[in-house]
């Protein structure tokens, strides 16, 4: 690499279109692409598995291979990519880069597209509707993704590849980039160079200098401050600077629930989970109590809020966002985060009065006690389990439902990675980022996941890719037979579900060939029993969970019936 240019050396399979992606994609630090083929991505999908280094994971279907390129995008921080055929596949997976968009993940959506000639003669074309028109899937793309690229014209190919990836990590959201069929195999005009993408633009030091100013002297003059992590810290790179600032303030210090795991829970400051009603204990009062409530990164919606619960006048309500910061009626733009909190730090005054209300009020939770061997199994003895498998190397993945509260009540060791998906909420995400998650940690971590029965079946398919690449994953399936946190917000027989052999459906993908392991546990022994089994196995490990219908947490059911109220509010 020429450090004064910012270049790097064009590889030879950079000559073609489709080449220059795989070099362009390879060099932003991917490793493994998702994907399904269709004959539109054909000799794309060649070009880039010639790339050496780079691996296609060809999942069961579209959807699901944007879940894991989602997964893969957060266990590695860095640029994901998934390659799907016109149309049929592209919309198919608008939902995962809808869901990436929510999260701020880079996600690239690369799909092959019809051969330029078929426009100008007005043909109708297979995979579209039927109407001579034949770019209608990047509009149907263009509300979810930042950018929308087709290329049509092998002048524009090497330019447009380079500006979805750069758009891709510089803003942290999706792209669409679709590449005619006849034209990925086709060597481009001229050698160019590729170009790293530049680096995220200062923060504007005037706007700096007057924020921090102003945000230093309310909080010095607050007489318990407190600060609330929130997700956005995770894309903008912030959480160091965030604990800087928790050191040096010395106050109590929360998390939004999509925010766990991004501020140590081994930290002494460390007073839980904000979450309105359903917060951790005591958490809840001294954040409410607080008369300056810095939260850096939030997002706030009706489900990190429990139905608008949350109580955050914008009297005490600071708000520092990815580029401003927000409290009482000013507000200063032109920031970045992490340059506020990291500048901040250096200024304000050590004041740990709502840290010492919190210890007044904590009493800390006894431990659990384990259930009988032959006691049917409960949640509270599935959580109590799982939280002895958790290690430094776990990366831990909660589906939509009472997932999230289970998660929320296991304690995250250092090191220990927490994913789920809360803004978008789309049930059956979890299987696809398990996949995504467990290729893109490495062989040094495990994934362990828990996923309902309900929204399992949404997209069961990808165990089979998770065996089929050596992933090695423990996935503990809920099953309670319906969809649980469908019954808390609102009850009808829609809710049910066919029940399956879940151990049973691992053999199935198996096929003879294959090495994971299906599981099933009634009891708390025979949980126990399968853990110890899943723990010291190389490959896949899938434990049923078998639940009574109504077991679930006291969370879900306070969260549900807040959520149901702002959903029927008029």
């Amino acid at each position: 690499m020429n450090s004064a240019t910012n270049e790097v050396k064009m590889p030879r399979a950079a000559s073609t279109v489709g080449g220059r992606l795989a070099s362009r994609i390879f060099q932003a630090g991917t490793r493994d692409f998702f994907g399904v083929p269709g004959d539109f991505n054909l000799v794309l999908l060649d070009q880039l598995i010639a790339q050496p280094g780079l691996r296609m994971i060809g999942c069961c279907n579209e959807l699901n291979a944007g879940y894991a390129a989602d997964g893969y995008a957060r266990a590695t921080a860095g640029l994901s990519v998934v390659v799907v055929t016109y149309m049929v596949g592209g919309l198919s997976v608008i939902n995962a880069a809808a869901g990436a968009y929510s999260d701020d993940l880079p996600l690239l959506v690369v799909s092959g597209g019809p051969n330029t000639l078929d426009a100008p003669a007005n043909h109708r074309v297979h995979h579209t509707i039927g109407e001579a028109e034949l770019y209608q899937c990047a509009k149907c793309f263009e509300p979810v993704v930042a950018e929308t690229l087709i290329i049509r014209h092998l002048d524009d190919a090497a330019g447009m590849i380079d500006r979805a990836v750069t758009v891709c990590l510089t803003r942290r959201k999706p792209v669409y980039l679709e590449i005619a069929c006849n034209l990925a195999g086709m060597s481009l005009p001229k050698p160019t160079p590729i170009t790293l993408p530049p680096s995220r633009s200062a923060a504007d030091p005037v706007s700096l200098d007057a924020a921090v100013a102003a945000l230093t002297a309310r909080i010095d003059a607050a007489v318990k401050p407190v600060l609330v992590a929130g997700v956005k810290l995770r894309s903008e790179n912030a959480t160091a600077a965030f604990r800087k600032l928790a050191d040096a303030l010395g106050c109590a210090v929360a998390v939004m629930p999509d925010a766990k795991g991004l501020f140590p829970e081994s930290h002494p400051a460390f007073v839980g989970t904000y979450w309105g009603e359903v917060s951790s204990l005591n958490c809840a009062e001294v954040v409410e109590s607080s008369d300056c409530q810095l939260f850096a990164g939030p997002m706030f919606s009706d489900y990190s809020t429990a139905g608008w619960t949350t109580l955050t006048p914008p009297s005490k309500l600071v708000h520092a966002g990815p580029d401003f910061m927000r409290m009482d009626s000013a507000e200063f733009t032109g920031l970045r985060l992490d340059s506020l909190l990291d500048r901040l730090a250096s200024k304000v005054a050590r004041n740990a009065a709502s840290l010492t209300s919190y210890r007044r009020l904590h009493i800390p939770a006894a431990l659990e006690a384990a259930a009988p061997e032959e006691a049917s199994l409960s949640l509270k003895e599935l959580r109590r389990q799982v939280q002895l498998l958790l290690a430094a190397n776990t990366d831990l993945v909660l589906e939509t439902g009472d997932s999230w509260f289970n998660g929320q009540k296991l304690h995250l060791p250092d090191g220990a990675c927490y994913h789920f998906q809360m803004q978008y909420g789309s049930i059956g995400w979890a299987t696809g980022a398990t996949l995504g998650i467990s290729l893109g940690g490495g062989a040094e971590r495990r994934t362990v996941a828990l996923i309902g029965d309900g929204s399992f079946q949404l997209t069961a398919q990808e165990v089979s890719t998770m065996i089929r690449h050596g992933a090695n994953p423990i996935i503990f399936i809920i099953n309670n037979r319906g969809y649980t946190i469908e019954v808390e917000i609102h009850d009808g027989p829609y809710n049910n579900i066919k029940n399956w052999d879940y151990a049973g459906l691992v053999e199935v993908f198996n096929a003879g060939e294959g090495n994971g392991l299906g599981l099933s546990a009634e009891t708390a022994g025979e949980l126990a029993a399968s853990i110890e089994r899943a723990k010291s196995h190389a490959g896949l490990a899938l434990i049923e969970c078998v639940l009574d219908r109504d077991d679930c947490t006291a969370e879900l059911l306070a969260w549900g019936s807040r959520v149901a109220a702002a959903n029927a509010r008029r």
